[in-house]
């Protein structure tokens, strides 16, 4: 979770080379109690969505803001689409999460920082283990897209890794 990685960067090898943080689905999933909310109105819903967008916006920049403290060249990952078996709740989460990626993109791009977008990366059902977590194909897609990240020469300012 965002919280964690304060912590996790106290740990940081000193011969780091480079950053990669994938980091949001689980403040995502403290958050999908949203989805079982009853609303009187759209406006509602997406003001909903809107307070949870910017809570987490907020602390998604403060997490980045530190991590380019360390200055390593830095990669951010976007949150993959969770694949539950009900394909309404797949539908609403995936709507719900294009808040939190919007976020993530918006906060890295604003900073030039590389984005490899797991939503493009991970687009088959057996990149999944299990509804939120990457099986071996899925992990596979991820490791190459993190080595081209860290073998490529200086990326462009927000390029976007799909690999």
């Amino acid at each position: 979770m965002i919280a964690d990685l304060a912590q996790q960067l106290q740990k940081l090898p000193a011969d780091a080379t480079h950053f990669v943080v994938s980091i949001g689905g689980n403040d995502a999933l403290g958050e999908s109690g949203l989805l079982e909310r009853r609303v009187t109105s759209m406006a509602e819903a997406l003001e909903l969505i809107t307070a949870v967008r910017e809570r987490f916006r907020s602390a998604y920049a403060r997490m980045l803001d530190q991590v380019l403290q360390r200055r390593l060249p830095l990669a951010v990952c976007t949150i993959y689409e969770a694949r539950f078996s009900e394909p309404l709740t797949r539908r609403l989460a995936a709507t719900a999460l294009t808040a939190l990626n919007d976020a993530i993109t918006r906060e890295a791009f604003a900073r030039n920082i590389d984005c490899i977008d797991l939503r493009v990366l991970c687009d088959d059902d057996r990149d999944f283990a299990n509804p939120i977590e990457p099986s071996v194909q899925g992990g596979a897609k991820i490791a190459r897209a993190i080595l081209n990240f860290v073998t490529s020469s200086p990326a462009p300012p927000s390029r976007v890794i799909v690999r």
